[in-house]
């Protein structure tokens, strides 16, 4: 029997700014059937975590492999190109004009432009397939700044599954949505990671309720500090959300979905 190496592994990684830890020490391991989600307050680390994993911020201390690279002796250039990643910051670096087709496209170099390489139609007709995956094909031939924040955030979504990735990550992308907006999005991504082929996916969010049906891991963050990691119904306990969000909670799992709410 084969076994796998992990699709990312992080050994003893911290983040300092002016010898302030923001996140870490930590040791995480992904699986390449893996979902997980990143719970924590403002100043958690979760941002940190993001960066690092998408090959963006290199670490304090530690090892970072990625994809069966090691950050440090691999051109993470090439590697970035297998990462899937939608972002805020990622959002507000797209042209208002250019084309929801083209935003996805993009995907295949790493690339915000598509005058920066060549693309087949081959490429055009993936990109087409990824926004039919998550049922947005209707927002190929849109401008960007005519979508709704919602559909700003499914063209992302269908862009991290450009290329064949090894790795989706996302990064709060329900955030400034209305309730409609978020509902979307959520099933969605439930869509998208009960499919098989769909790579291991980190998501980072600051609610429960977010968290789509279907992922299967998760960690708690605390002023960088992890208070807990591992499989999401040991992980996710009213204690221990408690105590990550320095207030009590209750938690419930209604039909898939996580409810919290603060008991007073």
């Amino acid at each position: 029997m084969t076994v796998s190496s992990p699709v990312a592994e992080l050994l003893g990684v911290s983040v300092k700014y002016e010898e302030k830890v923001i996140l870490g020490p930590l040791d995480l391991e992904i699986s390449s059937s893996d979902r997980w989600v990143v719970l924590g307050p403002n100043g958690s680390g979760k941002t940190s975590l993001i960066k690092i994993l998408s090959l963006y911020r290199y670490p304090t201390t530690g090892t970072v492999k990625v994809l069966g690279e090691t950050w440090g002796a691999t051109d993470i250039r090439r590697l970035r190109q297998r990462i899937g990643l939608a972002s805020s910051s990622l959002r507000d670096q797209f042209r208002a004009d250019i084309l929801g087709l083209d935003i996805v496209m993009t995907a295949r170099h790493a690339a915000l432009e598509t005058w920066w390489h060549e693309y087949s139609e081959a490429d055009r007709q993936a990109a087409i397939d990824c926004l039919a995956r998550i049922g947005a094909e209707a927002l190929a031939a849109r401008k960007f700044h005519t979508m709704s924040s919602g559909e700003q955030q499914r063209v992302q979504l269908a862009r991290t599954l450009m290329g064949e990735p090894g790795l989706l990550l996302l990064d709060e992308p329900t955030a400034g949505l209305d309730l409609v907006g978020r509902e979307k999005l959520v099933s969605s991504l439930a869509s998208v990671a009960s499919d098989p082929q769909t790579p291991a996916t980190l998501l980072v969010t600051h609610h429960t309720d977010e968290i789509p049906p279907g992922f299967t891991h998760g960690l708690l963050l605390r002023e960088g500090q992890p208070l807990a990691c591992g499989p999401i119904n040991e992980v996710l306990t009213a204690d221990s959300l408690s105590e990550c969000f320095g207030l009590r909670l209750q938690l419930e799992n209604r039909d898939g979905r996580w409810l919290s709410w603060t008991t007073g």
